[in-house]
């Protein structure tokens, strides 16, 4: 299993989530767990995916989902779970 860790953060508006999931069942990316929370008009959530079964490089990924988010007025980002653990170790 390959994990990535994706976060979402922005104004909120309607379809973000719809955008992020339809991407990634393009893309034959399974979403392992999720978490979002909206305070006032803000977005933000979390998900953790398995990238395996995807035939994109994390790269070509990471890159179409900063694309996606410009596109829907966020910031999306992709992390490998290793390095996403490693930046955020007590």
């Amino acid at each position: 299993m390959k994990k990535t860790i994706v976060t979402v953060v922005g104004k909120d508006c309607v379809g973000i989530i719809a955008k992020v999931c339809t991407y990634f069942a393009e893309n034959k990316v399974n979403i392992l767990d999720i978490s979002q929370t909206i305070v006032q008009e803000y977005f933000n959530m979390m998900m953790v995916v398995d990238t395996s079964a995807s035939d994109k490089e994390f790269a070509q990924m990471a890159e179409d989902l900063e694309g996606l988010g410009r596109g829907i007025g966020v910031i999306i980002k992709a992390q490998h779970e290793d390095i996403f653990n490693m930046m955020h170790r007590i």
